[in-house]
């Protein structure tokens, strides 16, 4: 067990929305800004946010942690960038007027596409896809829900393949 393994979760926390220089084995170096660590296996999650470029997520093992480095400190705007990293992008908050579109879109869409699809729920707010699937807001496909797995995921594969079609 290394020092780094031996840290307390209290020490670990210390990271957090910080930038950092992790040394690991082989002399490998990684730098980006500490999401978390795993208390169990101390290994650090590192983001990183390059210039024009999406942001990537990377882990560090603990095992492998030689040192780590604290290179700047976090302020408000980091801590709210980080916090968006893990964030799904259908969290984000949507008007009841957007949400009635994407839900109507998303049923058009589906009518095209020969799927039988309603609206159920007092409000008519829930898709029902063949009335073995349904579809929550914000019409994600982490949205969807059936007791029927095959169905499940091919819905869901093609509802993303709509939505990457949309942006």
């Amino acid at each position: 067990m290394n020092d780094w393994q031996r840290k307390s979760p209290l020490d670990w926390k210390g990271y957090v929305n910080k930038l950092v220089k992790v040394v690991a084995v082989e002399k490998h170096e990684y730098e980006g800004w500490v999401l978390t660590v795993d208390p169990i296996s101390a290994t650090i999650v590192l983001a990183r946010f390059p210039e024009k470029e999406k942001g990537s997520i990377s882990f560090v093992m603990g095992h492998a942690v030689r040192e780590v480095e604290i290179l700047q400190e976090g302020d408000g705007d980091t801590e709210q960038r980080l916090a968006r990293v893990l964030a799904p992008e259908e969290s984000q908050a949507y008007s009841p007027e957007e949400l009635e579109a994407r839900k109507k879109n998303l049923k058009a869409w589906l009518e095209a596409n020969h799927i039988p699809v309603g609206e159920q729920g007092e409000l008519g707010r829930t898709l029902s896809v063949a009335g073995v699937l349904s579809i929550e807001p914000p019409y994600g496909p982490e949205q969807c829900s059936s007791a029927n797995e095959i169905i499940l995921s091919r819905v869901q594969g093609l509802l993303q393949g709509y939505l990457g079609q949309q942006r």
